[in-house]
């Protein structure tokens, strides 16, 4: 009665009695989970580390800006830049968690501040060689200000020296 062959009966019951995965097909999807992991952890780190890079920025452009209005208020009642000596004793804050110091130059048409970074504790983007980067603010007048780089003689500061913190790491103002 039975018309089936002993063949395809136990064709049948494998089929029937294979639920899981074999051993190799695991391999094979733990392969691909490990290729796709190795493919996608450096460029969200990357984007990790830029993130706390640009925070740690931002801590140094705070540490700048709070150093206009003193700089801006001497020069306006002197006619001169503050020296080394004057300038600490304008600005009382010139240290935070990831800037070493705020180090005042004069220029001979302004005035530029540099924010160096620590060289531990800081993102790895904030380091060249082990030691800080900088970041830079610099005047021609007390009244205009310009970020890090841009020494041009219409719109910059001609003479100061650049910051070196990289352009993917500076905040808006300082692109």
């Amino acid at each position: 009665m039975d018309s089936m062959s002993f063949n395809q009966k136990t064709f049948i019951g494998m089929v029937r009695d294979q639920w899981g995965l074999t051993l190799i097909e695991m391999m094979m999807i733990f392969a691909i989970i490990g290729i796709l992991v190795t493919i996608a952890i450096p460029p969200a780190y990357q984007l990790y580390e830029d993130s706390q890079a640009r925070e740690q920025v931002t801590e140094a452009m705070n540490l700048l800006d709070s150093v206009k209005a003193p700089v801006a208020g001497f020069y306006s009642d002197k006619g001169r830049w503050p020296t080394e000596t004057e300038f600490d004793s304008l600005v009382t804050t010139k240290t935070g968690k990831y800037v070493a110091s705020l180090t005042p130059r004069i220029l001979p048409n302004g005035f530029q501040v540099t924010a160096t970074f620590r060289n531990k504790g800081v993102s790895p983007g904030l380091l060249n060689e082990g030691t800080g980067r900088t970041l830079v603010l610099a005047t021609k007048n007390g009244v205009e200000w310009v970020c890090n780089d841009n020494t041009d003689s219409a719109n910059g500061v001609p003479g100061l020296i650049a910051g070196s913190v990289l352009p993917q790491h500076r905040p808006q103002s300082c692109k």
